[in-house]
């Protein structure tokens, strides 16, 4: 049974797209974010003249695509004072800063150092965003209860940043099997806890498709070893790029005329993972069914509704 949390948000200019802090509850942490138009005022906090990490993020030039740049500093308003600087000094391509910092005022450079250097292994394998550190930082030695501690204050950041949009450091859910499901009907298959799914199928047996997913923690993800069409054949479109990014990422190699899944790839629609296995625009929620059924993932997303409670409008 998983265990809820409270996350406070405080938006500082009272607007939702300005300066705000995050925190949660018995922890010593503190999240400040802010758009880099707010730098001013974000430079103004005490969180941010404390020793912690940072992210700088935005958009890669080139494809469009997110960016990010982790980093530490001893006083983190120095750091991003110089990161806001034109470039080769500073860093053009970000619009947003999100600062970690402790309310205690407990941590050192040596935590910090260690935080930065966990935060960039993460990050690389979520694999979410093109990060521009030049090298990840070697994990620097904390005595075991300091490690301890740090490792509690990134579980408790991997939490607070997703509710912030921020999904740098998250990794794709882990998938459980399709027996996990429950049937509650003719046909019909429901979540066997909050945030699982069984497991869908987008078959086209013409093509070589034979591609699976599950929905875990709200999120559409692809299973690693799932065929998709081995090119893009529909007009050019959003989907078309993202299909010829995650070619370029190695996330799906085209061997023996098909295309076929390196790694688990998580979706940030149903219809965009269906765009990309078929090589062309698709509705996901009619082409992804349920594993050995004819249940759509449209009918099973809707089946939850109406067993969910009363009707209505009876």
């Amino acid at each position: 049974m998983s265990v809820g949390k409270s996350v406070r948000l405080f938006l500082a200019d009272g607007t939702p797209g300005g300066l705000l802090t995050a925190e949660i509850m018995n922890w010593t942490g503190s999240v400040t974010a802010a758009s880099r138009s707010d730098l001013p005022a974000l430079l103004q906090r005490p969180e941010v003249a404390r020793t912690g990490v940072y992210l700088l993020l935005g958009e890669d030039p080139e494809t469009g695509g997110p960016m990010a740049y982790i980093g530490e500093g001893d006083v983190v308003s120095k750091r991003l004072k110089q990161h806001a600087l034109p470039e080769p000094t500073g860093k053009d391509f970000w619009s947003r800063s999100v600062v970690l910092t402790s309310k205690d005022m407990n941590l050192t450079k040596a935590h910090a150092r260690y935080l930065e250097s966990r935060f960039v292994a993460l990050a690389e394998k979520a694999n979410r965003v093109k990060l521009t550190n030049v090298q990840a930082p070697d994990p620097i030695a904390l005595p075991e209860a300091d490690r301890s501690d740090m490792e509690y204050f990134i579980e408790q950041a991997k939490i607070v940043l997703p509710v912030l949009g921020v999904n740098v450091l998250r990794s794709a859910a882990t998938v459980s099997t399709p027996s996990a499901s429950a049937t509650a009907g003719p046909g019909v298959m429901l979540p066997a806890a909050a945030g699982t799914s069984p497991v869908f199928e987008l078959v086209q047996k013409r093509d070589g498709v034979l591609a699976r997913a599950q929905e875990v923690d709200g999120e559409f993800t692809v299973l690693k070893g799932s065929i998709a069409r081995a090119e893009w054949t529909g007009v050019n479109s959003g989907y078309r790029t993202l299909r010829l990014q995650l070619e370029r990422d190695g996330v799906i190699v085209v061997t023996e005329g098909r295309g076929v899944f390196a790694a688990d790839h998580v979706f940030n629609a149903v219809s965009a993972a269906a765009a990309v296995v078929l090589g062309r625009s698709a509705n996901g929620r009619e082409v992804w069914k349920v594993a050995g059924s004819g249940t759509t993932y449209g009918t099973w997303q809707s089946s939850g509704v109406e067993q969910a409670g009363p009707d209505l409008f009876g």
